[in-house]
């Protein structure tokens, strides 16, 4: 098992590395202990990921199926309610995602944006919006009637926010539907959604809730801009890559990441052991193997995130202010198009989605299908965020409007059920190396484009690549469901 969870993160993060490699011997020299560091962080990564997901298997998501079916079998509105409010709070508390971003807007900031604030904000609007998406599940409301409500005040919301606020939150909606909350929220929506006795019913409603969750991470952090005060200016992380030796970056995050760490997965064992020791009362066995799980999610993801603060990171914005200030902008673009296809083609993830939409079609909706429109769509969104950074004046919301309403028009054109796929797989798409590596190449393209501003235009990239799934999959689903009726029609 654990072979292979090595394989899948792996396959992620190898695409990534031998693009560095090519970019280090033919445009982009990389001085040499950085790019020491930057391989042994692809490594830690591969190691950390991949113990950490193992333990999400092994540990959380049981959970996760076991608070989803109980709270729905209590038959108790507020019961349900406050214990998805719980544990939405608890699990994006600890998504590793989450945390990269949150840790990029403070350095950028200046710390006037705490990362801990930020953490908490998105949570807090996360579980109100799992709260909302089980009680959907218990009362069959229509999904296309919950998501037009939320994303309508959202939007109303906007526009009384500054365009750096707005571009954090759209990214924290990618970010927090990351490698721990997606199975968890899965999970939770599966458990819910298996207690109807309609199979059909069920099946539409067991997708829809990370979206709906992914929404309420944007609306944390439009309310945190409301009561935000201070002058934000953009802090560059500077154009060399710093000279600090290999390990010692290693070594000066650890001590951080393991309180951190213990600290957003505490929570979360809590309430696991007062629910079995009330509820569940699972055996001996099954409560340690989650204990083992929960442990096993806490060391992979020190590992993790040691890999990314102290080697990844650092070269992917080395590499976007390098070209930034020595290419020419179609070199740019490409290469940032480059990174979007290869980090779609190589997410496991991803290939998790393909494979739900192939069986859930029974077969009709080819699995390459979908991995070839999603792959050309995320190019071009990351490619899209950097035209943003390039063109003066051009602004997220100018990209972001008409995609949000595209989106919503084929809500209302497309069956139930590819809505619900679409929006969950917004998170999907933006995964571990869209919220580092393409992340900080954004930001380094914008430290050095003399018209743009760190702060409007460093952000705002994963907020693009979790746009298109919504219209990518949904355009598959008008096609499918049109090609159903005229075969039924032939038939």
């Amino acid at each position: 098992m654990i072979l292979e969870k090595f394989k899948e993160v792996l396959s992620t993060v190898l695409p990534i590395s031998i693009l560095v490699l090519i970019l280090n011997f033919t445009l982009v020299p990389i001085e040499e202990d950085a790019l020491i560091r930057f391989l042994i962080g692809g490594v830690f990564i591969v190691i950390g990921l991949a113990i950490f997901l193992l333990g999400v298997d092994v540990g959380i998501t049981p959970i996760g199926e076991s608070m989803g079916s109980s709270i729905v079998k209590s038959n108790k509105v507020l019961v349900v309610f406050f214990v998805s409010l719980m544990l939405g709070f608890v699990i994006s508390v600890a998504e590793p995602d989450l945390h990269i971003l949150a840790n990029q807007v403070e350095l950028v900031t200046g710390s006037i944006v705490s990362k801990n604030l930020l953490v908490v904000f998105v949570s807090i609007g996360v579980a109100i919006l799992v709260a909302v998406g089980l009680l959907r599940i218990v009362y069959s409301i229509s999904l296309n009637v919950v998501l037009l409500i939320v994303y309508f005040l959202i939007f109303a919301l906007a526009i009384f926010v500054d365009t750096f606020y707005l571009s954090v939150a759209f990214d924290a909606s990618g970010s927090t539907t990351g490698a721990l909350t997606v199975p968890f929220i899965l999970a939770l929506a599966a458990g819910a959604s298996a207690m109807n006795k309609d199979s059909q019913t069920s099946e539409i409603d067991s997708f829809g809730l990370v979206g709906i969750a992914s929404a309420g991470a944007i609306l944390g952090v439009l309310f945190l801009s409301l009561f935000s005060s201070g002058e934000l200016s953009g802090i560059s992380q500077g154009s060399e890559v710093a000279k600090v030796g290999i390990l010692r970056p290693f070594v000066d995050q650890i001590p951080h990441l393991i309180f951190e760490t213990f600290i957003a997965l505490l929570p979360i064992t809590l309430i696991y052991i007062v629910a079995n020791k009330l509820y569940f009362k699972q055996s001996r066995k099954r409560t340690n193997r989650i204990y083992f799980g929960i442990f096993l999610g806490f060391i992979g993801l020190i590992i993790f995130l040691a890999g990314v603060n102290a080697g990844f990171m650092d070269v992917g914005r080395y590499i976007g202010e390098y070209l930034g200030q020595n290419s020419s902008s179609l070199a740019i673009v490409f290469i940032a198009f480059l990174l979007g296809v290869l980090t779609i083609l190589a997410e496991p993830a991803v290939h998790v989605l393909t494979n739900q939409i192939r069986d859930v079609t029974a077969g009709y909706v080819k699995k390459t299908t979908v991995l070839f429109t999603l792959a050309i769509g995320v190019g071009i969104a990351v490619a899209l965020s950097i035209i943003k950074i390039l063109i003066p004046g051009m602004m997220l919301w100018h990209v972001l409007l008409p995609g949000y309403i595209i989106a919503f028009i084929l809500t209302f054109k497309v069956p139930s059920l590819f809505v619900g796929i679409a929006f969950d797989s917004g998170g999907v798409a933006s995964g571990p190396m869209t919220a580092t590596f393409i992340l900080a190449y954004a930001q380094g393209v914008a430290s050095a484009t003399p018209t743009a501003d760190l702060l409007n235009d460093g952000f705002g990239t994963i907020a693009m690549v979790a746009m298109t799934p919504l219209i990518a999959l949904q355009l598959l689903g008008l096609i499918y469901s049109k090609k159903k009726i005229e075969e039924g029609t032939d038939g």
